[in-house]
């Protein structure tokens, strides 16, 4: 069985790659060929995986204090901070949605010219 330590770091990088993958399939129409992050795409990513460290320390303390000592979440900081986690996906989806409504992007097209 794996340390809950473990466990949340897993989860942690499953949410940072699920948010990557989501994001960059919504530029694959764009442009066939690499992709690489914008100024704005770091920024985002950067906001995450502060998100989600601020996630591993808050989340149990928050899940104490909101759900008293007979809460699950309360005994289980693992359960407290994977649900920190998917909160921090579902809050970016929507945030990159407004970005694209603004024009802003995260991935750019990195497509080099081939002269024959």
């Amino acid at each position: 069985m794996f340390p809950p330590e473990a466990v949340c770091a897993a989860a942690a990088l499953f949410i940072i790659g699920m948010a990557w993958l989501r994001t960059r399939m919504h530029y694959a129409q764009a442009a066939r060929g690499a992709r690489s992050l914008t100024r704005a795409g770091w920024c985002y990513f950067a906001a995450l995986l502060l998100l989600l460290v601020l996630g591993w320390f808050a989340a149990p303390a928050l899940a104490r204090r909101l759900g008293g000592a007979a809460s699950i979440a309360a005994r289980a900081p693992t359960l407290a901070r994977v649900m920190w986690f998917l909160g921090a996906y579902y809050l970016f989806i929507p945030l990159h949605r407004l970005l694209r409504a603004a024009g802003v992007a995260v991935f750019k097209s990195c497509v080099a010219s081939v002269q024959g």
